[in-house]
């Protein structure tokens, strides 16, 4: 039996999410901002979680309705069969999102929703009370220009927590991010890889993980894991597929770095819980005085944006000495995320490419340097802006993937 699911991301990476759907063999549906709709058989709720690097969540898809007025929406919920998974003891909180509707009331939206599952359960199980003791069904909408999505949560645990974490620096970044930032920097195995940088080591240890070929979710369990609808069985074949595929054999190589020893501790200890640590090598050095060593390199970092770590002041100097530095690494390629709208000016180099991200909440600009230094186009001192991603038209929100 083919199943919907609907994968959600961050803003921005809607096309590498999809590029993921579509190498584990599912069929994209629709995209739209923040997440891809796609189907599978049921057995892809287990091998999503585990491989889907770029994903926040996944959901089993259950129906849509419009839902222009609370008793449409009640309408709409009561007549999807919620008891193909909810069970007569089981848990079914609701939580949910509406943008551009006419239904902006997310309490409001939340009772009506839980109002119209019982009412389907009571009516099919012929009881009037709820335990809700058993396993967790947690239900989400998400409503958009008053159509109604109703979905059921597969992962639980927001899937950017792979387990390997549990301590962080004070401006971590989001791995699911950090894994976006990396394949497209299309890492190679004849070329290092450095994040001089790197704080508790996200960008690289995500970097050493895709190269060996190690799933994001090995390490850590779902909430599906629990649904019977999704057996034992189906689970451990995927685990078992994922354990199978690793690369053990890779020469790929991954430099940490950073100039604050308490960050290497805890980039190293996150390494060795990630499976990394023969692949990430995590030393202290100032980025200012990091050397080819007459390698081919790539570079992918995260610096200070000057609102937690530094300064504005401290971090905009960081910018121009970065610039100075990193364009005497003959021709290795840079890749730079930063909120700072006035980064190419501070660094003093036009980027080759300017994609749009977010940083949890924080709009940043992830700029690419393909080009030798000597043949870059250098900043001209003239009014600019950064070039981010055109908005999407609402049209455009609903093609076809």
């Amino acid at each position: 039996m083919e199943y919907t699911f609907v994968a959600t991301c961050l803003f921005g990476l809607e096309h590498t999410l999809g590029e993921e759907i579509d190498a584990l063999g599912y069929q994209r549906v629709t995209t739209i901002d923040g997440r891809v709709i796609f189907k599978g058989e049921l057995a892809a709720a287990a091998r999503c979680n585990l491989w889907l690097r770029s994903a926040e969540r996944l959901y089993l898809l259950l129906g849509e309705c419009y839902a222009d007025s609370f008793d449409a929406l009640f309408e709409g919920t009561r007549r999807l069969p919620w008891e193909d998974f909810i069970g007569k003891t089981d848990r079914f909180p609701v939580t949910g999102h509406a943008i551009k509707s006419r239904l902006y009331s997310i309490p409001d939206c939340q009772s009506i929703v839980k109002k119209a599952v019982v009412e389907r359960l009571r009516a099919k199980y012929g009881i009037s009370w709820f335990a809700e003791e058993g396993a967790t069904y947690a239900i989400e909408f998400f409503i958009l220009n008053d159509r109604a999505a109703l979905m059921i949560d597969l992962s639980g645990t927001a899937l950017h927590k792979r387990g390997y974490r549990p301590i962080a620096n004070a401006a971590p970044l989001r791995e699911t991010l950090a894994a976006a930032l990396v394949k497209l920097a299309r890492p190679r195995e004849d070329v290092l890889f450095w994040d001089p940088m790197c704080g508790s080591g996200t960008i690289a240890i995500e970097a050493a993980m895709q190269m060996a070929n190690i799933a994001p979710g090995s390490r850590r369990s779902f909430v599906a894991e629990t649904f019977p609808q999704i057996s034992a069985a189906i689970w451990k074949e995927a685990r078992e597929e994922a354990a199978s595929l690793v690369k053990r054999d890779t020469q790929f190589e991954a430099y940490a770095s950073d100039i604050d020893p308490q960050a290497l501790a805890i980039c190293k200890e996150n390494c060795t819980r990630a499976g990394v640590s023969g692949i990430v090598k995590a030393f202290q050095r100032n980025a200012l005085e990091i050397k080819t060593g007459g390698r081919r390199g790539t570079i992918v970092t995260n610096p200070p944006y000057g609102e937690r770590l530094l300064t504005p002041e401290e971090t905009e100097t960081l910018y121009r000495n970065m610039g100075k530095h990193f364009a005497t690494l003959d021709s290795w390629q840079i890749y730079i995320l930063t909120s700072h709208e006035g980064f190419e000016k501070l660094y003093q180099r036009r980027a080759d490419k300017v994609r749009k991200l977010y940083n949890g909440m924080i709009p940043c600009y992830y700029y690419q340097f393909f080009k030798k230094p000597d043949q870059a186009k250098p900043f001209e001192k003239k009014p600019y802006s950064p070039r981010p991603n055109k908005p999407k038209s609402e049209k455009d929100k609903w093609k076809k993937s």
